[in-house]
């Protein structure tokens, strides 16, 4: 393995902002929106564009309802998401064992 472990680091997921979202889900599985954003230290606007950046590619489903009478979303991370985080974790470490070799 050497630069083909490059190309299967997934673009979606290797963003600052969505790595930080995915490493949160894949350990509590899920979080309210101001949870998020409050440990992301995001604003909302970034929060909510990164957000739907992971839902549009299966990472993330959102839920959205209401808590006495308050918005309320709630994002869950996908069996899918999982899989895709799993496979980055995978090709991060190919590359970093190379960068120790």
């Amino acid at each position: 393995m050497g630069l083909e472990d490059l190309g299967r680091i997934d673009d979606v997921i290797h963003g600052r902002m969505r790595l930080g979202i995915m490493v949160y889900l894949a350990d509590v599985e899920t979080a309210e929106f101001t949870e998020l954003k409050t440990v992301l230290e995001a604003t909302q606007g970034n929060l909510s564009v990164h957000l739907k950046k992971l839902e549009e590619a299966g990472y993330v489903a959102i839920d959205k309802s209401f808590r006495d009478n308050k918005p309320l979303t709630r994002v869950a991370i996908t069996p899918e998401g999982r899989r895709a985080f799993g496979a980055y974790l995978k090709a991060l470490g190919a590359l970093i064992g190379k960068a120790d070799g």
